[in-house]
C-alpha cells in the first residue's frame, strides 16, 4: 500500500446510519469500505463461541453472504484474510488490520485510494503506530429522539415501563465517551449528522468528498445498487435494496414527539451535545 493510501473509521453508536454511510462510500470508484472489519479481527474471547466473528473462523465463514454477493471464504477480501487468520489469530490488531488492507489494496483495477471501517462502539482507534497509513476519522451521530424511539421501540411494544430510560442513557455516555476520545486524538476528524446526511444527502455527501479531497460520485447516492464495499459484518439492512437504493431518512419518532429522550432535551448539557455532534458540521484536519 503507497504512502499515500487513507483509511478511514467510521465510530458512532450502532443503528445511527454507519452501514448505510459505508456502503455509499463504497460506491465510489476510489473507495471500498469494509463494513465492521475491527469486530471481526479482534480476537474472540472465551464465551464468544456463538457470535458472528468467532463463527467466521469456522464453517460459517462458508454460509455467511459479503455485500460483493460472494460467501465469505470466496469473497476476494474476506476469503483470503480469514485463511490469514487461520494462522495468525494471536497477531495483534493493528498487524491484522494492516493485512486486510495489503489484501484490499490487491484487488483487481485501481489500487483505492481509501479503505473504510464501520466498525460502530469501537473505542480503540486501530492502527496506532503505524505511519504508513493516513488515519482519518468520522464520528456519526444520530439525533438523541429519533436514536432512543428506534431504540425502546420493542420494550415499548411489550407494555415496558420506563422503556427510553436505557437507550436514552447509553446515547448520553457513549456519545460522550466517544466526543472526548476524538477531541483528544491528534486524527482528522469530521462530525456528521444522520438527520443532515439523510435529509440531504447530496450536500453532506458532497461536504464529505471534499473534506476526503474526493471528487463527488452521483453512485454514492444509490449506495445499494453501486456499492463495491465488501461488507461481512454490519447492520442486516445492508442485504435490503429497497432500503439500501437511496438514501432517505426514517422519520417515524415523529409520531412520537413527546416521549422521554424529547424532555431530555430540556437538560442544557444534553441539547448543547445533540446539536454539536448532529448538528454543527464540525471537522478538524
Amino acid at each position: 500500500m503507497s504512502q499515500s493510501s487513507r483509511l478511514l473509521l467510521i465510530r458512532g453508536l450502532g443503528h445511527s446510519g454507519t452501514t448505510i454511510l459505508d456502503l455509499a462510500l463504497g460506491a465510489h470508484p476510489k473507495v471500498v469500505g469494509v463494513g465492521e472489519a475491527t469486530r471481526i479481527l479482534a480476537r474472540p474471547k472465551p464465551g464468544d463461541e456463538h457470535r458472528g466473528p468467532a463463527m467466521l473462523r469456522g464453517a460459517h465463514r462458508y454460509e455467511r453472504r459479503c455485500t460483493c454477493g460472494a460467501i465469505a471464504a470466496e469473497c476476494p477480501v474476506w476469503g483470503p484474510m480469514l485463511r490469514w487468520l487461520d494462522d495468525h489469530d494471536d497477531q495483534a490488531l493493528p498487524i491484522k488490520m494492516q493485512q486486510l488492507v495489503q489484501i484490499v489494496s490487491r484487488l483487481d483495477g485501481p489500487t483505492p485510494e481509501l479503505i473504510v471501517d464501520s466498525y460502530q462502539d469501537d473505542f480503540v482507534l486501530p492502527l496506532d503506530n503505524q505511519p504508513e497509513l493516513n488515519r482519518l476519522v468520522l464520528h456519526l451521530t444520530r439525533d438523541v429522539r429519533s436514536w432512543v424511539h428506534s431504540r425502546s421501540r420493542s420494550d415499548r411494544d411489550r407494555g415496558a415501563r420506563f422503556a427510553e430510560w436505557r437507550p436514552l442513557l447509553r446515547w448520553a455516555r457513549t456519545n460522550s465517551r466517544h466526543e472526548t476520545l476524538l477531541n483528544r486524538s491528534s486524527y482528522p476528524l469530521f462530525r456528521l449528522g444522520y438527520e443532515e446526511l439523510a435529509l440531504d444527502p447530496r450536500r453532506q455527501l458532497e461536504r464529505l468528498c471534499e473534506w476526503l479531497k474526493l471528487d463527488f460520485s452521483e453512485a454514492m447516492l444509490r449506495p445499494g445498487r453501486c456499492s463495491s464495499s465488501h461488507i461481512l459484518s454490519g447492520n442486516r439492512v445492508r442485504f435490503d435494496p429497497e432500503r439500501t437504493g437511496q438514501i432517505v431518512y426514517d422519520g417515524t419518532w415523529l409520531s412520537r414527539p413527546s416521549g422521554l429522550a424529547q424532555l431530555a432535551l430540556m437538560m442544557p448539557w444534553l441539547a448543547a451535545m445533540n446539536r454539536r455532534l448532529v448538528y454543527s458540521g464540525q471537522f478538524k484536519r
